[in-house]
């Protein structure tokens, strides 16, 4: 029991409730999280059987699968496709991103609020109601089954993250620095490089990250525009409707792999310009 007087608990009461609930956040967290983890303790064994079909734990070892994906064609190229869609997609949504973030933090015009609305529409919107209307748009451009259709349809959904994490970085900006640097003679362009870009980078690089990871994950928009062609995505997505094979089981554990390499390069780059960054502030 909780020792308490007349009502009021004392401070071992206090410190009780504290650890109680505590230790009842971490239960929860590590539930959710367990069951976050728990497919990818999955798929990376399965993707290590022997067998011709998902089996689970895998009775035997065996490298096929790996061999099978790097040995065709159709995986190959469907890799090659979604980098180069993923970082073109990158590119233009934080070129596009940042001139948005800008124009919606420093500008001050009228229905910019409606604006904002609009741009983080295809955040709100369903994706397949994005892929059907972008459908029938590049349809009658005749470009369906061209990997340009692909890019400015990720660009669609990808850039509104940029302009989110742009705008979140430059509501701390202070602006006295560049009016500092524009006093001294910088010119807009020079004061836009030497001291606003080194400052908001971090979160261009973070809004660029995830349009590349939204582009690279995206099957919906592959799915009505890419033709006979496919991205990854897609390519699993087909193989899942025709014939199930523990190739598909690999693909998913190189992509895993390959999502975690990229996010912990970016938490080492953070953490390098945040030291830097600590060593000049002392």
């Amino acid at each position: 029991m909780v020792n308490s007087y007349h009502g009021v608990p004392t401070r071992k009461g206090r410190i009780f409730n504290i650890r109680f609930l505590k230790g009842a956040l971490y239960i929860i967290c590590g539930t959710v999280l367990f069951f976050l983890v728990a497919p990818v303790f999955i798929v990376i064994p399965i993707s290590f059987s022997s067998a011709t079909y998902l089996e689970f734990p895998p009775k035997s070892l065996s490298l096929q699968w790996y061999e099978d994906y790097f040995g065709s064609h159709k995986w190959l190229s469907a890799t090659y496709l979604s980098f180069k869609v993923g970082i073109l997609t990158m590119l233009i949504s934080s070129f596009i991103g940042t001139l948005a973030a800008f124009s919606l933090v420093r500008g001050k015009f009228r229905g910019k609020s409606l604006l904002y609305s609009l741009i983080l529409s295809p955040m709100i919107i369903p994706v397949i109601v994005v892929a059907i209307a972008l459908y029938f748009f590049y349809s009658k451009l005749q470009l369906i089954g061209s990997y340009w259709a692909v890019v400015f349809g990720h660009v669609t959904i990808a850039t509104p993250f940029v302009v989110v994490v742009v705008s979140s970085t430059l509501q701390g900006f202070d602006e006295t620095l560049e009016y500092a640097a524009m006093s001294l003679g910088a010119n807009k362009l020079k004061t836009f490089y030497f001291v606003t870009f080194p400052i908001i980078k971090l979160g261009i690089l973070s809004g660029g990250l995830f349009a590349f990871i939204t582009s690279f994950d995206e099957l919906l928009i592959a799915l009505f525009l890419c033709g006979y062609k496919g991205t990854i995505p897609k390519v699993m997505w087909e193989g899942i409707r025709v014939d199930i094979t523990p190739t598909i089981s690999a693909v998913s554990s190189l992509l895993i792999v390959f999502s975690f390499l990229l996010f912990a390069t970016y938490a080492i780059v953070r953490m390098k310009s945040d030291s830097k960054s600590s060593k000049k502030a002392y």
